[in-house]
């Protein structure tokens, strides 16, 4: 994949570069969820910083940034904070 595809994605959090689990879903070409759960069983094959929860506050930064916000519509936002990690 190309630098120009990956970079925009790559965040700034908590001085750390990180891709949100939703970005990396999508090049992985699956759900969110779906790549969530697959983290999670496989935890063992992942340093134990490789992944964080997002803060409140950090999330809603980044939300700002990223321009996720749309048109109040049923499932336009994610229930939960989004996971972190090192891209």
């Amino acid at each position: 994949m190309s630098a120009e595809i990956l970079l925009p994605k790559i965040y700034t959090v908590r001085g750390e570069a990180v891709m949100l689990d939703s970005e990396l879903a999508l090049l992985y070409g699956v759900e969110t969820g779906h790549f969530n759960r697959a983290m999670k069983r496989n935890a063992a094959r992942f340093p134990a910083d490789f992944t964080f929860r997002l803060t409140r506050e950090e999330w809603e930064a980044l939300r700002c940034q990223i321009g996720t916000l749309k048109t109040a519509s049923r499932g336009q936002h994610r229930k939960y904070k989004p996971n972190g990690g090192q891209p």
